[in-house]
């Protein structure tokens, strides 16, 4: 006898499934979630979208239980083997480093106190600290955390908002990826699409005492989605400007006081340093405005005694312009050119590599440059020892660029930069995917990046993502579209192995853009789109604009936007057919099955699949691509095989899987002989055949262990019991 099932127990579920399709494990109960709504309700279902439609399946799945007692035993194993609600454990400790001299701020202070100590009631405890640009809101935010971790023993979560060109805003699906990580979720269970996210993110806030401190805010709309109303959590959100549509207790920050702002020089500089320079200090106090940031600079200069502190005649009205321009006239003409040159783009992270390629030094040389910036406080050292720039240096510098570089040498910076980043991607995914098939001339050119093995070229990548991304919409920006598709498809690597599909997603549209102005340009140029060999021709360029397509393409089917995904699919193949490459267009055909199939639209997954094998049957035996075909077919019989088990055609469909099994077993594919033997053992299941399934499932596992594939094993372990009790 069946427990009897509740539409909630089901709704939950089918939420938790749904968060977890960023890993192996999420994907395959998707899967079979959509096989068992096929079996329970007769016909084809809608896969659903958004919780009100998994609320609605649910219903579906218990009334069909409760007509027919197989049904409710399918459906009871389905639960059973599904992820289970994820858990986080972990108590992050994320604050920056307190600044060690701090002073005045009583009054910000105390409103932040009794903000965080007032009885809750139902609202969130929420605090803006706002001010302008270096006067030192974010370190009252951080030095008033750092004070007060004894009130937040379950720990501190930390966000620069700071974010890309052109908005300078991070989203807020990349901040929530962040804060998931913080609490110590692996990224195999952080759900792709952001709202999902973001109800993790507050389940799992919900019962602990927690600081965030969101910083660098640039509107009420960024912020909003990241906050919760759970009683032990306090948020501090600093911005530049109060935020319209932000209902939070306003701590506004000004100039400290002239008493304060000497207290500071003094504790920066040591008082002797501050007496003998008496005669210069009211024009130094005065150029500082009661800017903290300021004040830190000049005491760079009042600490160096044999430098000649001549003041330039003009003071602007902003103190941290004044303070960098009082700086840049100390620098020497490399570092001067260096400075100027790295703030013409806005890079997140700044390393040795970048800056040599931009002002055209060896690297140990650009590396003492940078470190010589951010001793005079013109750059800014990030946590995994990178630099990056305060907004308001980085006008200054940009400004002095304009005038003392001009437009073509600013332009040859910014290109240097952008062929530099792009070399660096291209050796990077090299190392990683050494196998797959490129179209990017620099493919030819260059060799695999010197890393111990992929796991390490993928950190490299994945490390320089900020910049890569960047580096993609400065080559879009400077009219290079080659640079923009080169790029994207150097990205491949992190898109497959490291997901970031939301991040990637302006980059890949940028692609897209690229390849359809080349194509478009090169078809108008030479007339009838045949294939050439040119690496510039027509055919080349429909290829690219295939890849590019399709690239974008998972990435939206990744974060659920199924419309737009299927779209980019079809231009993709229209794009292949024009360049007259079969297997490109074989790829988008099947890619459009894989998203049939996370639709659970069955039928025309497998058309789609048949369709491919079609095409791949039209390449001969010494054609392009024919080396693959093997392997590609069997891909595809693995996947007919699936859409049959969709259909309720168990026999068709174990036919087709054992077929790509054997493929894969002699070809010496653990992975993918792992994957397949999965697959058959479900199919056995469905049918009702736990013994056959058995050694399937342990074969399998057996497999995956010597992968060290945790999540498809958490599968299989489920599959087992599965089994087992069935048998009985």
């Amino acid at each position: 006898m069946v427990d009897p099932i509740s539409i909630g127990a089901v709704t939950a579920v089918l939420g938790t499934v749904t968060m977890s399709m960023a890993n192996e494990a999420g994907k395959r109960a998707w899967e079979s979630a959509g096989v068992l709504v096929r079996r329970i309700a007769g016909r084809e279902t809608p896969a659903p979208d958004g919780s009100e439609a998994r609320a609605a399946l649910a219903g579906l799945l218990v009334e069909g239980a409760q007509r027919d007692p197989a049904h409710a035993r399918a459906l009871a194993a389905w639960l059973n083997g599904a992820p289970r609600p994820g858990g986080a454990d972990a108590v992050p400790r994320q604050l920056p480093v307190s600044v060690r001299f701090f002073t005045d701020r009583q009054d910000p202070l105390k409103r932040l106190d009794r903000e965080a100590g007032r009885p809750a009631d139902g609202r969130p405890r929420l605090a803006l600290v706002h001010g302008p640009d270096g006067i030192g809101t974010s370190a009252l935010a951080v030095h008033w955390g750092n004070a007060h971790l004894a009130r937040f023993p379950d720990g501190q979560l930390y966000a620069d908002l700071r974010g890309p060109a052109p908005d300078g805003a991070l989203d807020q699906a990349t901040v929530l990826r962040l804060f998931l990580r913080q609490l110590g979720f692996p990224d195999g269970e952080i759900p792709p699409a952001a709202e999902d996210r973001a109800d993790l993110y507050r389940t799992s806030v919900a019962d602990r005492r927690l600081l965030v401190v969101l910083d660098h805010a640039q509107s009420a709309a960024q912020v909003l989605p990241l906050l919760t109303s759970a009683a032990g959590v306090f948020t501090i959100v600093v911005a530049r400007r109060p935020l319209s549509g932000l209902d939070a207790v306003p701590v506004p920050v000004g100039p400290l006081p002239e008493k304060y702002a000497r207290d500071l020089l003094g504790q920066l500089t040591g008082e002797e340093t501050l007496a003998a320079a008496r005669a210069a200090l009211p024009e130094v106090l005065a150029r500082c405005a009661g800017s903290p940031f300021a004040l830190r600079a000049a005491a760079v200069r009042l600490a160096e005694p044999a430098r000649p502190h001549q003041e330039p005649p003009v003071r602007d009205d902003d103190p941290v312009h004044t303070a960098a321009e009082d700086a840049y006239q100390d620098l020497v003409p490399d570092a001067a050119r260096l400075y100027r040159l790295l703030a013409l783009r806005p890079w997140p992270a700044i390393g040795p590599g970048l800056a040599a390629a931009t002002a055209q030094l060896t690297a140990p040389r650009a590396a003492a440059l940078l470190a010589e910036l951010a001793a005079h406080r013109l750059l800014e050292t990030t946590a995994t020892g990178h630099y990056r720039y305060r907004p308001s240096v980085r006008r200054h510098a940009e400004t002095a660029a304009a005038r003392e570089d001009g437009i073509a040498g600013c332009t040859a910076a910014v290109t240097r930069a952008v062929a530099a980043s792009l070399r660096f991607a291209v050796r990077a995914d090299r190392a990683v995917l050494p196998q797959r098939w490129h179209l990017g001339p620099l493919y030819a050119t260059l060799e695999p990046g010197p890393y111990a093995d992929q796991g390490e070229a993928l950190a490299a990548l994945t490390g320089e993502l900020g910049r890569l991304l960047e580096a993609v919409r400065a080559a879009e920006e400077f009219a290079d579209p080659d640079s923009v598709c080169q790029l994207c498809e150097a990205l491949w690597a992190v898109q497959l192995k490291a997901g970031r599909h939301d991040e990637l997603l302006p980059a890949l549209r940028a692609g897209v853009r690229a390849a359809d102005a080349l194509e478009a340009a090169a078809h108008a140029t030479v007339g009838a789109p045949a294939p050439g060999p040119a690496a510039d021709g027509p055919a080349a360029r429909s290829r690219m604009a295939g890849r590019m397509h399709t690239q974008l393409a998972l990435a939206l089917t990744e974060v659920r936007h199924y419309e737009e995904a299927e779209s980019e699919l079809r231009a993709a193949a229209e794009a292949e057919r024009r360049a007259g490459h079969l297997r490109g267009r074989a790829t988008a055909v099947e890619t459009l099955g894989l998203l049939r199939l996370r639709q659970w639209r069955y039928q025309e997954a497998y058309d789609h699949f048949d369709e491919a094998a079609a095409l791949l049957a039209g390449i001969p035996e010494d054609g392009e691509g024919a080396a693959d075909l093997p392997r590609a077919r069997a891909l595809l019989e693995r996947h007919r095989g699936r859409a049959l088990r969709g259909l309720g055609d168990w026999d068709d469909a174990r036919e087709r899987l054992g077929r790509a099994l054997r493929f894969f077993r002699d070809s010496a594919e653990p992975y993918n002989t792992a994957r397949t033997l999965t697959d058959l053992a479900e199919t056995h299941l469905d049918a009702g055949d736990p013994a056959a399934a058995l050694p399937l499932i342990d074969e399998a596992a057996a497999l995956l262990q010597e992968e060290g594939a945790a999540f498809p094993l958490g599968l299989l372990r489920a599959l087992r019991e599965r089994c087992v009790a069935e048998a009985e």
